[in-house]
């Protein structure tokens, strides 16, 4: 059974960190792209950060040069690291995986992919 875990999420204060984990297990993800999601109370859901199986990355505009993705193969594991944390950052975050690349992650439009994990909370106060 294919899943992915989220961890790491929590209650940070404003300029804070924390760091995301996204552990896969079930099959190997080496040549899958994998990402993150997240939804805000009363928002859709967006893209936030991925990267391909080769090691390329995408990141939305309001996360770029405070949030950092990067994977563990060996370990099946995938990262956000994110730093300066806002307010407007408080979401369930979600990881996902999808074989088809990066590209359906920089573009998605609620569409499926692949695979998704449950979601971790982030709440950041002031």
């Amino acid at each position: 059974q294919v899943q992915l875990v989220e961890s790491g999420g929590g209650l940070v204060q404003a300029g804070g960190s924390l760091r995301l984990s996204c552990a896969a297990s079930g099959r190997t993800f080496s040549n899958y792209a994998m990402g993150w999601f997240r939804q805000a109370p009363g928002k859709e859901r967006e893209s936030v950060a991925a990267i391909s199986a080769f090691g390329a990355t995408y990141y939305t505009d309001s996360v770029k040069g405070r949030f950092t993705i990067s994977r563990d193969n060996a370990k099946n594991t995938v990262y956000l690291q994110m730093t300066t944390l806002k307010l407007e950052d408080t979401a369930v975050y979600y990881c996902a995986a999808d074989n088809r690349g990066l590209i359906y992650f920089k573009v998605w439009d609620g569409g499926a992919l692949d695979y998704w994990g449950q979601g971790t909370q982030v709440t950041v106060s002031s």
